[in-house]
């Protein structure tokens, strides 16, 4: 399946309107994906600081430093390998997506500057911020409720893998790191019908220093560079929409459970 993002509004510029005659009119309107939708973005976090300031004066600054001083010291190439090939066989317990999710409720994601409430809120966020722009792409919906459930590997179920092995900013090892990262497959293998620009966006939304900089773009073939336009799409929402305002989890449970119904089997291997 591919998805071809027609001239996202990845700058704020105007969208050219179907021609075709009225009753395409508001169906071509309602599935255009524009960067500057509804959501308007707001200038400070939680803390009233700028969103991504690493070197604020937030009570949260020492703990993230100290994160990212273990994560770049620990995350080594022969290390990663090893955590692919223990995880990869995804026989650590059989569950589905909502329960994953409700045991992110346990955990505060260190290295993240902007917000200090449990991952499930962040999740909720995200979808709920994405379905109000784009109300008939329920796969993006989707896509903003797991994207960050990679983060059950803190659990005791899994491991219980320390934050550093786990969270923040994505960077790719084997290679010169870039100075603009921070201080200097489970999805396709459970039979999802999500299309692959939402398990491109699962893999690749905290990769900062590529969809950010535009570091690492010699990695990237023309599919990838096609891929990385939803990526920036779907940051907007993941970034922006954290906030102190709490999501009402069983009146949106329903919606974002027949979602699960739609794209993915009623358990999944973990």
């Amino acid at each position: 399946m591919t998805i071809i993002v027609q001239d996202p509004l990845l700058e704020g510029n105007e969208i050219n309107k179907s021609q075709t005659g009225q009753d395409e009119l508001d169906h071509s309107q309602s599935h255009v994906l524009q960067l500057d939708g509804g959501f308007v973005n707001p200038d400070s976090n939680v803390f009233g600081h700028t969103f991504r300031n690493y070197e604020s004066g937030s009570e949260r600054r020492p703990g993230v430093q100290e994160f990212y001083r273990l994560n770049h010291i620990n995350q080594t190439y022969d290390y990663v390998l090893s955590k692919r090939e223990y995880y990869g066989k995804l026989n650590k317990t059989v569950m589905s997506i909502w329960e994953c999710c409700e045991l992110l409720n346990e955990f505060v994601d260190e290295s993240d500057p902007d917000l200090d409430e449990p991952q499930i809120e962040h999740l909720l966020q995200t979808a709920e911020a994405i379905r109000k722009d784009y109300p008939n792409e329920d796969w993006l919906h989707l896509t903003g409720l797991i994207h960050d459930l990679g983060k059950v590997l803190l659990h005791p179920h899994f491991g219980g893998e320390p934050q550093w092995a786990v969270v923040g900013d994505t960077f790719p090892l084997g290679c010169a790191f870039s100075e603009s990262i921070v201080h200097h497959e489970v999805a396709k293998m459970n039979n999802t019908t999500l299309p692959p620009a939402a398990l491109f966006i699962i893999r690749f939304h905290s990769f900062y220093p590529l969809h950010r900089e535009s570091a690492y773009m010699h990695l990237l073939n023309d599919e990838d560079k096609e891929m990385l336009k939803w990526v920036k799409i779907f940051n907007k929402y993941d970034l922006y929409s954290k906030s102190k305002v709490r999501i009402n989890v069983e009146e949106v449970k329903p919606y974002y459970q027949s979602l699960f119904d739609k794209y993915f089997p009623p358990k999944l291997r973990w």
